[in-house]
């Protein structure tokens, strides 16, 4: 198929980069020039593991790239990929999506049926906006020369080759036959994975136990609220298991034996019981938030999602009083925070943990010392008030440093040569924010050790 993908971020670079690989004719559609060259060139306008591999086999071929829209004239399926990022009251700005969608309706050919996706993380009754626009400024009809439907992505940065390849579901929002036609031919490929072993020097391995995903097909609005519900449901997740390992900090227990009992259960499971400084990033917060500003615009009060959020950004400030605790002051000591993403294998930046809990530090009289092997750039940039030294290298932050905070468990701090490293600090006290040391071995390096509760 002529597939059109309007943005150039995390989601439409991942999605227009895969379905090029599986044979589609894919065009992407964005104004940052920096980007597109990027992907002229055979490289990811982004850091994300495999991604680049896709796109150096594509680009030029299967996979080319343009600042116009023209292409949407000749396109089958018109993915919407742009950014809706929080306004001042927490609602989803859909700036971006309006403009996307107008644009595409001055290109729409009258000529041929064309399919236009709602990929981007939208509000509930997004889509139906969407046909209105096209249908004003096309002046065609919707469900005759073209549809919309909704077709949330669930891709989690770091990982999302693999989650593009191997999804667990594929949720279709639509009433129209036609239109799930159209999107089962585009993901044919996905579901039955009957080309992947031609492949499989590209794509990741298949994940163990991981299904052929489930097609679900579902209204538009019902489409739009599964993603917001299903990440909020992630979030009261990670609050709760944040919340047990406080209290296991007061009673002496351990939380990962706590976790790893109560994920045997499988009406519980064991994912995202992993305890954290608390759950960030460019989704977890927006999709909250968003999900709390539809519910009061209809009058519903989800009292769960909000103690979630409250409970989240207490479990920030925890993290910064236990380091405050230890040292007594934070008053002119030096902090080291490794880990500026808001996780491992990507560059992402945005909401992270990293820029509460550095802030907390700053405000109360810390000089903090950062690093993060990919994210630096795009979190200096977005902070640009915090007085923070970057550092090129993660070895620096331990020079007379009174404590190291690690946020971001990226390999290279798994494997920093931690016997040597307490040499350098005036103080040896780590606070591991993720339980990914090993507790024994860094207190036979004579560190004080602390992680979240162990």
């Amino acid at each position: 198929m002529n597939v059109a993908c309007i943005g150039a971020g995390y989601v439409g670079s991942v999605t227009a980069a895969a379905l090029a690989v599986l044979g589609h004719a894919v065009t992407i559609i964005d104004i940052d020039e920096m980007k597109l060259d990027n992907i002229r060139n055979g490289k990811s306008p982004i850091y994300e593991p495999g991604l680049e591999e896709l796109i150096r086999k594509t680009a030029g071929q299967t996979l080319s790239v343009d600042t116009q829209y023209e292409s949407v004239g000749g396109a089958d399926v018109v993915f919407i990929c742009v950014g809706t990022p929080s306004k001042a009251d927490m609602s989803a700005d859909l700036t971006f999506v309006k403009a996307a969608a107008a644009r595409i309706g001055k290109h729409l050919n009258p000529e041929r049926y064309t399919l236009i996706v709602m990929k981007s993380t939208v509000p509930v009754g997004t889509t139906d906006m969407v046909t209105s626009i096209l249908e004003e400024v096309s002046g065609l009809q919707a469900g005759l020369q073209f549809e919309t439907v909704s077709n949330p992505e669930f891709l989690r940065e770091g990982y999302a080759v693999e989650d593009v390849f191997y999804p667990d579901r594929i949720v279709v929002g639509s009433e129209s036959v036609k239109a799930e036609a159209v999107m089962k031919a585009l993901y044919l490929s996905m579901l039955t994975r009957d080309v992947y072993e031609s492949l499989r020097e590209l794509l990741p391995p298949v994940p163990e136990g991981r299904p052929e995903p489930v097609w679900l097909r579902t209204t538009p609005t019902s489409a739009e609220l599964i993603k917001y519900a299903s990440n909020a449901f992630l979030a009261v997740k990670i609050s709760y298991i944040n919340e047990m390992a406080r209290l296991c900090d007061r009673l002496g227990s351990d939380i990962t034996e706590v976790a790893a009992g109560m994920g045997l259960d499988s009406r519980i499971g064991n994912k995202f019981l992993q305890v954290s400084s608390g759950w960030s990033g460019s989704c977890f917060p927006k999709d909250t938030a968003e999900l709390l500003a539809t519910a009061r615009k209809y009058d519903c009060d989800l009292q769960i999602v909000t103690a979630a959020v409250r409970a989240n950004h207490e479990m920030h400030i925890y993290c910064v009083k236990k380091v405050q605790s230890k040292l007594k002051s934070l008053q002119g000591k030096r902090i080291g925070v490794l880990g500026l993403t808001f996780k491992p294998n990507t560059d992402d930046a945005r909401k992270s943990q990293a820029e509460v809990i550095i802030r907390e530090l700053c405000e109360l009289g810390s000089h903090v010392k950062a690093h993060d092997p990919h994210g630096a750039a795009m979190f200096r940039s977005l902070n640009p008030d915090l007085p923070v030294e970057y550092c090129d290298e993660p070895e620096r932050l331990a020079d007379k440093a009174d404590a190291l905070i690690l946020l971001t468990h990226w390999d290279c701090y798994l494997t920093l040569d931690w016997a040597n490293l307490i040499r350098k600090m005036r103080t040896p006290y780590v606070l591991d924010t993720r339980n990914a040391l090993h507790r024994d071995e860094m207190l036979s390096f004579g560190y004080d050790y602390e992680g979240l509760g162990i």
